[in-house]
């Protein structure tokens, strides 16, 4: 049986198929927010809307962007999305609406925060 994935309007990830792949479905996950915060422009917004940060410079900016594509090709942390894991597993589905996306924020901003404290 062929693996799919599905989402509907309220965040929620469906998952079907003999042998889904947990771990392939949340590195998609993480990395599709990884390549929105790749995006100059959308990483200076966040920055300014969640920190307030609005005059950081380009060199910091290509670091960022340097280590956040470091962590798009890096293996998953297992441990840090033990929870995502264990819910796809026993619910065989997941909503990124239920506080799940704070796992893949906080990870990010881990890596921003680096530059600016």
């Amino acid at each position: 049986m062929e693996k799919t994935v599905e989402t509907n309007n309220y965040g929620d990830v469906k998952l079907s198929g003999d042998e889904v792949n947990i771990l392939e479905l949340v590195v998609k996950l993480r990395n599709d927010l990884i390549k929105d915060f790749l995006d100059e422009r959308f990483l200076k917004e966040y920055l300014l809307s969640k920190y307030h940060i609005s005059d950081l410079s380009n060199v910091r900016v290509e670091f960022m962007k340097k280590d956040l594509k470091e962590l798009y090709t890096s293996p998953l942390n297992k441990e840090h999305y033990k929870p995502i894991i264990d819910e796809i597993q026993t619910h065989e589905r997941t909503s990124l609406a239920e506080g799940n996306e704070q796992l893949f924020y906080k990870e990010i901003e881990s890596i921003l925060q680096k530059y600016f404290y």
